[in-house]
């Protein structure tokens, strides 16, 4: 009895492992898709001439004190950068490619400003793709495509789960990393980050579905159909 329990405590654990590694696998195969593209596009980039607007943009941050650390892009592409993915949409569902959050901080050293500037910029993003999926909640509601009550049930659980999203958001993007000398010594840094849309809706449809079961099994197996994706 206690060596078939023990086998079967060896498999569980195995499994267990086993679809760790899988999903850490299909995480870095994402995570290493969209650094190839980001590296094709800051190549293609480089190539560009930086629009009017964002080299005046540039030339004013620049003149209040922010900075781009040594090699660094310069700033004016790091923001021609940002706007263009930030305004690429998914054609086929309209739902943005990228999330973007966007933080400043400030430290005794760059390193401690930047570190909460990233988490703040994280919470940031944590609360837009909850207001995507709440856009698109209430798209359906107006396309009678979904019911009131499971509506305003789904709507809840978005909102409830924001600090869950936060926690399944997987490694970012960083499109912009500028600082500046604070006059008592101290380093400000503003950070904007992005996140795949796929990835995003995965992370909002996971910490929803949690939040959804603890209201019922029934709605939370209706996920599917009522986020539309």
């Amino acid at each position: 009895m206690k060596k078939n329990l023990h086998l079967l405590i060896t498999a569980f654990m195995l499994f267990a492992f086993t679809s760790f590694c899988n999903a850490q696998e299909k995480d870095y195969k994402e995570f290493m898709k969209e650094r190839k593209e980001m590296q094709k596009f800051t190549k293609d980039q480089l190539k560009e001439k930086v629009s009017k607007s964002t080299q005046k943009e540039a030339k004013t941050l620049q003149k209040q004190g922010w900075k781009v650390s040594p090699g660094s892009l310069p700033l004016d592409k790091q923001l021609e950068r940002a706007y263009q993915m930030q305004y690429e949409l998914d054609m086929e569902t309209g739902f943005p490619k990228y999330i973007q959050g966007t933080a400043l901080s400030s430290g005794a050293t760059y390193d401690a400003a930047k570190m909460q500037a990233m988490n703040l910029a994280k919470i940031e993003l944590a609360g837009n793709i909850a207001s995507e999926v709440g856009a698109l909640i209430d798209s359906r509601v107006s396309n009678n495509e979904l019911g009131k009550t499971e509506a305003e049930s789904a709507s809840e659980s978005v909102m409830a789960a924001k600090s869950l999203i936060q926690q399944k958001i997987g490694r970012t993007i960083p499109v912009v990393e500028v600082y500046r000398d604070l006059k008592n010594k101290n380093k400000e840094v503003r950070v904007v980050i992005l996140y795949s849309s796929d990835m995003a809706k995965a992370a909002a449809k996971e910490a929803i579905r949690e939040e959804m079961t603890k209201k019922s099994d029934k709605l939370a197996d209706q996920l599917d159909e009522i986020l539309g994706f």
